[in-house]
């Protein structure tokens, strides 16, 4: 990252959108090897998930259709009773597993850039191997700001709910109920993004700052104050692609039999919704850093790069986060 922390604050947009493809063009060979090592799984598991589901889900729905046909009482609807336990069974396992296996790959993925990301903004060395030494140390702090980020959707979607329950009391089911249930939908929308924005901006708070957890999510709100509009821009455009990649995904590769798509052709699609898939979360985390600098030099808070150089590296084993007397808070002279 060759510009001075007083100029990212400029940044809007396609300043930050520039600035990632710079950074990964610049350091091709070691995001390659971050985006093989932890992307591409991370990547394959999502879209195997999707291919896996539908599987499970098809011979649930035939289990059901025959239900419906079978004599009730009769062995039969028995047999077809104890197929479908443990045709459910089997669902819930995989997706337990998966959802595992999704937030482990995820943190590890997130860790890795992050700290790529922020050793370059301080022109340390920077190999593949140093990565992979800090980033098992790293994503534990990942994880409690995770499971606060959870905690919090958690209750907002139970207050939604509960919301959206009263309504439909007061106003009926009627015209009246359906433009309340609608402006819960739109509020509820905006305050989603809004939660996801913050949440991933902590993300980065949590690996460069001795603050995790709540206090990373109180950070990272207060940090995105004043850049909230170009963070959530990012959050939408980002995320409008990984939704474009998933239903491509299930249209020419789960459903590409229905539209007459041979097995060659299926395989192909699932490498090229693979690929773009891989890039996009690559990207989207390069993206997400450089929005934690550019806040931070927004509010004018100037991250010494000795300081979060020397914290970046392994000490005897241990990670040191950055400690918020490393953070020189003040005016920067321009």
């Amino acid at each position: 990252m060759d510009r001075e922390p007083e100029e990212l604050q400029f940044l809007g947009l396609v300043g930050i959108y520039h600035e990632a493809y710079k950074i990964l063009l610049s350091w091709r060979r070691l995001f390659a090897q971050i985006a093989l090592a932890l992307v591409l799984p991370l990547s394959l598991l999502f879209l195997a998930h999707i291919y896996v589901s539908h599987l499970l889900f098809s011979k649930i729905d035939r289990s059901e259709a025959a239900l419906d046909v079978a004599p009730p009482g009769s062995p039969s609807q028995s047999a077809i009773l104890s197929r479908l336990s443990a045709e459910w069974s089997a669902f819930i396992l995989f997706k337990a597993a998966y959802l595992l296996a999704l937030l482990v790959l995820s943190l590890l993925s997130t860790s890795a850039v992050v700290y790529s990301v922020a050793s370059i903004y301080t022109a340390k060395d920077l190999s593949f191997a140093k990565v992979l030494a800090v980033v098992p140390k790293v994503w534990r702090r990942l994880m409690i700001t995770f499971l606060w980020a959870f905690l919090l959707l958690v209750a907002y979607n139970t207050a939604t709910l509960f919301v959206a329950i009263l309504l439909v009391f007061i106003f009926g089911p009627d015209i009246p109920g359906a433009v309340a249930i609608a402006l819960v939908a739109v509020l509820y929308a905006a305050g989603l993004v809004w939660i996801s924005v913050v949440w991933h901006v902590a993300s980065v708070v949590s690996v460069l700052e001795d603050a995790c957890g709540i206090e990373a999510m109180r950070k990272s709100r207060a940090l995105i104050r004043g850049k909230t509009w170009t963070a959530v821009a990012i959050f939408v455009m980002l995320n409008l692609c990984f939704v474009g990649a998933e239903l491509g995904f299930r249209r020419q590769v789960v459903w590409g039999d229905y539209f007459g798509l041979g097995v060659g052709s299926r395989v192909g699609y699932a490498v090229v919704w693979l690929s773009f898939l891989c890039l996009v979360i690559l990207f989207a985390l390069v993206a997400q850093t450089l929005v934690y600098f550019v806040c931070k030099s927004y509010h004018h808070e100037s991250i010494d790069k000795s300081s979060l150089a020397d914290h970046l590296e392994v000490y005897l084993g241990d990670y040191v986060p950055l400690k918020a007397e490393d953070v020189q808070l003040g005016q920067l002279h321009v």
